[in-house]
């Protein structure tokens, strides 16, 4: 993995989506840098790390970058929610605070289950088989969807075409191991004993994660709340960077103050 440092202040690590980087986080990083030392982590397979070939296996990535990040407060967005909640089920001595953007426990439906916010049950396996046809043009498809219903689409979607390769394509391996851990990961049963307190940021016009998904996620926490951002989409940190800096901003004052001797 990679680990490239912004800023100064008490430590915020930021993981990235599916086939994104580190870099995708450049509005937060204008906009915290001043109070926060951001550490921008680019999963094994993506950005900087592409040569990586580790395994996108959560608890393993999280183990690995709680030793390198410890007493931080972890954001994840989309697929890197998972790492990062993993680390604060697993490392809650050393995660302050969880801030899941975009990212739920559960990403596919489940009627069955009674879990209706999330996306069909044969989306990242048709994916999969489009990748293995069209790599690049599955790609350009997945930035447009990202982009899509949030009400400065036409201007996330530029800034994702322009910044999401800048890097190097992430590699095919990585890209499969994560459409299968986005379609079978299930964390719902493990958020009553989350035992750090966690902020759930969702774009009411997300595609990808249903807005009920958050508010829904964090009913099953404790000292958990949930922001749902009106006009965004699956990316609200580049539709909406003010209101998603504003509220991680909140949410770290929060816990210093809860964290304060009385």
């Amino acid at each position: 993995m990679f680990i490239e440092t912004h800023g100064r202040g008490p430590a915020l690590a930021l993981i990235h989506g599916w086939a994104m980087h580190g870099g995708l986080f450049a509005p937060l990083v204008e906009r915290l840098s001043d109070r926060f030392t951001l550490l921008l982590v680019d999963l094994p397979g993506h950005g900087h790390a592409r040569e990586d070939d580790t395994a996108l296996e959560p608890a393993t990535l999280a183990a690995a970058l709680v030793a390198r990040v410890p007493d931080a407060v972890w954001l994840g967005w989309s697929l890197g929610g998972q790492v990062a909640l993993r680390a604060a089920l697993d490392h809650p001595g050393q995660v302050r605070g969880l801030v899941m953007v975009a990212s739920s426990p559960r990403f596919v439906r489940d009627d069955a289950d009674g879990w209706p916010h999330g996306v069909s049950s044969t989306l990242f396996g048709d994916f999969g088989d489009a990748l293995r046809r069209d790599f690049r043009g599955t790609l350009e498809g997945f930035l447009a969807l990202e982009s899509l219903g949030s009400a400065t689409a036409q201007d996330e979607l530029r800034r994702l075409r322009a910044q999401a390769f800048e890097r190097g394509e992430p590699s095919s391996r990585a890209l499969q191991q994560g459409l299968a851990l986005l379609d079978t990961a299930d964390l719902r049963g493990e958020l009553p004993g989350l035992q750090v307190p966690s902020l759930w940021l969702s774009g009411r016009r997300d595609r990808l994660v249903p807005a009920g998904a958050m508010p829904a996620a964090a009913a099953l926490a404790p000292r958990a709340r949930s922001v749902v951002i009106d006009g965004a989409g699956h990316a609200p940190f580049l539709g909406a960077a003010d209101r998603v800096a504003d509220a991680i901003s909140d949410f770290v004052d929060s816990l210093a103050t809860s964290e304060s001797p009385a």
